[in-house]
Order: C-alpha cells, then structure tokens, then sequence
C-alpha cells in the first residue's frame, strides 16, 4: 500500500465523475422520456426536480457523516445506492418507478464532498490542495463528457442504454474504490452524536424551497401553491438556523461563515450556480431548436451532447492552471478571475449564439471561469475549516451551488414565458434575455469579489 497516496487522488476523481455523470442523464433525455412513459414533457421535468430535491437533503447529511470515522463505509454505500437508482431508472415499466430509480440517483450530488474530506484525511499537505481543485470541479468537467456521452446513446439506441451506462460506470468506481482506499475507520474522526433536528429542518426546508423555485414557472409565482411552498421553506431554514447556533454538534457549523473566506466562497457559490445551469440549459435548447425558430442550430440529439464538450475541456484546463498557479496566485484572486471568465462567456453568449462556433467558444470560455471558481471555493474553505468540519462545510457550499442553479433555471423558465410566441414556443428574445441574465450574474458576482480583494488590500497597506 506504499503507492496509495499516488493512486487515490485518481481513484477519488474516478468516484467524483459519478456526480457528472449521472448528472447528465437529464436535460437531453426529457422528451425521449416523456413520449416512452407516455406523459407529457412539463411532467416529465420531475425527472430533474425529484433527483434535485434528493441530492440537497442528502448532501448536507452526507457531508455532516463524512466528518465521522467511516468515510469510505459512507462512499461505497452511498455508490451502490446510486447503482441501484440507474438500475431502476433502465428497467422501469412506468414513470412513478422511473421517478424512484431518479430519486436514488439523487446522491450524487453527496458524493464530492466525501472524496474531498477523504483526500484531506489521507493525502500529505502539499498534495491536498491540488486534490480538492482537482474533485471540485469533476462536475463541470464530467458534464462536458457526459452530454456527449448522453447524446450518442439517446441517438443511436434506446435511452435506457444510458442509465445502463450509469450503472456500469457506478458499479466501475465501486470496484475503483474499494481496491483503492484503506480500510477502517479514523481513529481521529470526531465522535459527536448527529444532529437529527437540525438535518430535518435543513433538508425539509430545502425541499420546499427548491420545489418552489423549481414548480413556480408551472404553477404560477402567485398561486397559493407556490407561495406556501416558498413561506414553509422560509419558515424552517430561519427555525434551522436558530437551532444550529444553539446546538452543541450542529449538522453544519454556521459560525464559521463569520470567516470572510468562507463567506466568499459560499455566496460566490450561489451565483456561479445560477448561471452555470441557466447557460448549460440554455445552449442545450438552442443547439436542438429548429433554424426556423431564428436561433436554433437544429442539431440532431446524436450531436447536440457535443456543443457541451468545450465546457469540459475549458474546466480541465482551468484545474491544471489553477494547481501549477495555486503557490503563486492568491486563491482569493482566482475566484474573480474565474468569475470575470465566466462573465465573458455569458456576454459572448449574450449577443452571439446563432452560430455553432459563437456557442462551442462561448462553452470553453464558460469552463474555464467555472473551473476557476469551483477549484477555488472547496481549497478556500478546506484553508480556513478545522478539518472535523470540512465534509459539512463542503457539502453545505454544494448544497448553495444546487440552490443557485434552481434560482437560474426558474429564472431563465419564466424570461421565456413572459416571451413565448403566441403559440407558446420560446423566442430568440427569451434566449437572449436568459443569457444576459447569466452574463449580468456572473458580472455583478465578479465585481463584488473585485471590490472585496480591493477593499482588503486598502486595508493591508493602511499604516496602523
């Protein structure tokens, strides 16, 4: 086991994909779904609500285990969970138990923070830094693989081959992980008892509030539905939050959020999450609308998957960047680099997207911002957390990615109602207008992380 520390940070990578890929199964594979199980498209969108509403109640509870002694024990339950989602998913004779095979693929969105606090426990100081960059951003990079990978196999065969993918794949990491990782739990993992109040106010309060955000275009922002969804959600967030400060061992440590860092990178989280999903969505819509739409690229499914593949190779490249910068560049200074990279993308986007290349560009220029910025946030928190609350703290910044990105697709929803044609198609104003409202989010995220750092070094320099 002398070569363990030089094959884990791959083999962790290996797991983290998971979250990409399964991730992927979703926009793409909507209407092909929707005509299989013989319902209609807005219903079938619960195939992303219900994998969304799962991961961000697991994900905090999975971070909060993985500060535990049984990280791994916490991996490859959680894997074989997600195996036995795709399984479902592939062979489900009806939507209600294709629903379920979805629900249980909602871990993914757990599986990051586990490897991160993995790495940190098992990797030497200088290689943990570079490690977390490198798993932070899998979910970008995996997603610029996993459309094109979605892609081919909704174009060429059925699509339950690519839930049969993801099981094969899953199965692959468990096999990766368990001749990978040590055994055995860590003797110097903090024993504290688990928040069971604070992990069911959190996670039923970030249900309501992502069903909300998620089901208010369809049932109207005024509807009594709606906004007794968003009040419960505001409700037992506030009770969270006051109960956490109270306990002892609370499932996430909110003090910590008193460090400026932190605090950065949580609220940069947010913003980079919206647009990171109001541009993934947004480009995927355009490259499969027809030419007679007037912005359509009228690529075949087969083909559509690809337009996302310079997103993976713009993330890749920003992590190799950031771990050779990392000892240079101020990690402060990467995330309004990141967040200045992404800004460019969206305004690229904004007022050129009607041709292949002006997509494909604005794709790459977007994963390096977004690489930039996810390699940054994890290594941000992972510098100024004790380590028995980096896997809460982590999964807590996941979590507030996952609520930003359904604070951008509800937003990008109803810019493209209020400019639907008659006949209710989107129009190349609804486009335009969700880009630019991506590209103003990144801008304004950009310009406060700028004003922060400016503000920071007055201060430096001020003579006492």
């Amino acid at each position: 086991m002398t070569d363990t520390p030089r094959r884990l940070e791959p083999a962790l990578v290996y797991a983290a994909l998971c979250t990409a890929v399964v991730s992927s199964l979703g926009m793409l594979l909507v209407p092909s779904v929707a005509q299989d199980m013989g319902v209609s498209v807005s219903t079938a969108q619960w195939m992303l609500t219900v994998n969304l509403l799962v991961g961000a109640i697991a994900t905090p509870v999975m971070g909060r285990i993985s500060d535990g002694p049984n990280q791994k024990r916490l991996l490859m339950v959680s894997l074989t969970v997600i195996l036995a989602g795709s399984v479902v998913a592939a062979l489900a004779p009806n939507f209600t138990v294709f629903l379920i095979g979805r629900a249980l693929q909602g871990l993914t969105y757990g599986i990051v923070p586990v490897t991160i606090a993995l790495a940190r426990r098992y990797l030497a100081g200088p290689q943990v830094q570079p490690a977390i960059s490198s798993l932070s951003v899998t979910v970008s990079t995996g997603l610029g693989i996993g459309y094109p990978l979605t892609g081919i196999i909704a174009g060429l065969v059925d699509y339950r081959f690519a839930f049969w993918f993801a099981a094969l794949f899953v199965l692959s990491a468990m096999v990766v992980v368990a001749r990978t990782v040590p055994a055995g739990g860590d003797v110097d993992a903090v024993r504290a008892p688990f928040d069971t109040a604070g992990a069911i106010l959190l996670g039923t309060g970030l249900g309501s509030l992502l069903l909300g955000i998620s089901e208010g275009p369809t049932w109207g922002w005024s509807s009594p539905w709606t906004l007794a969804t968003l009040i419960l959600a505001a409700f037992l967030l506030a009770l969270w939050v006051r109960t956490s400060l109270r306990a002892r061992h609370p499932l996430i440590n909110l003090r910590v959020f008193a460090n400026g860092e932190v605090l950065l990178a949580n609220a940069s989280a947010i913003g980079l999450g919206a647009a990171i999903y109001i541009g993934l969505s947004v480009s995927s819509l355009v490259a499969q609308a027809p030419a007679s739409s007037g912005y359509g690229l009228a690529l075949p499914v087969f083909w559509a998957g690809f337009v996302m593949l310079p997103l993976s190779v713009g993330s890749f490249t920003a992590n190799r960047m950031v771990r050779r910068l990392s000892h240079r560049v101020p990690l402060t200074a990467l995330l309004p680099i990141g967040a200045g990279l992404a800004a460019a993308s969206g305004i690229l986007l904004w007022f050129a997207h009607t041709e292949l290349w002006e997509v494909l560009l604005g794709m790459f220029l977007f994963g390096l911002g977004i690489g930039s910025s996810y390699a940054a946030m994890p290594a941000l928190i992972a510098r100024n957390v004790a380590a028995e609350g980096l896997g809460s703290s982590v999964s807590f910044n996941q979590v507030l990615r996952t609520i930003g990105s359904s604070f951008g697709t509800a937003a990008a929803a109803a810019i493209f109602a209020v400019t639907a044609d008659p006949g209710g198609q989107t129009t190349d104003a609804g486009i335009t207008g969700a880009f630019s409202l991506g590209a103003l989010v990144c801008l304004a995220v950009c310009c406060a992380l700028v004003a922060r750092a400016a503000a920071r070094s007055f201060r430096s320099r001020r003579p006492e």
